[in-house]
């Protein structure tokens, strides 16, 4: 067993329930981005091309009993705010960077629509 996947097994391991989400999403991920560089962490899973465009976590980016039991939370750097009811919170850390986090509990929340903003924050990352 490779590092990599042994060091997120042990990052989910308190959310096992959600890892079978989260391979899928990341299977997508690395198929339409098979250039990236994962590096796991304790506090996020990072995804990285020349620089840092998305990243997985557990983040509390809303009261408890605004979220689903079983979720992860997806952050992007995009280079505007987004419009969305999909957006769970995001921030404006420093001008033309918005930090933008999503909760993702389902197999319909990885659609077309989530990997356009994946894709923008892809460009925007490696246009730094």
């Amino acid at each position: 067993m490779d590092t990599t996947l042994q060091d997120t097994l042990l990052f989910f391991s308190q959310h096992q329930t959600v890892y079978p989400l989260y391979e899928h999403f990341q299977k997508k991920l690395l198929a339409r981005f098979p250039e990236s560089r994962i590096k796991v962490q304790r506090s996020q899973i990072s995804y990285y091309d020349r620089h840092l465009y998305a990243c997985v976590s557990f983040l509390k980016v809303k009261k408890k009993a605004e979220l689903p039991e079983d979720h992860f939370v997806l952050t992007l750097g995009l280079p505007a705010p987004l419009g969305s009811d999909r957006v769970a919170a995001k921030t404006e850390p420093y001008p033309g960077r918005w930090t933008t986090h999503f909760v993702i509990s389902d197999l319909s929340d990885l659609d077309g629509e989530l990997f356009g903003w994946i894709e923008q924050a892809y460009h925007f990352a490696r246009s730094k």
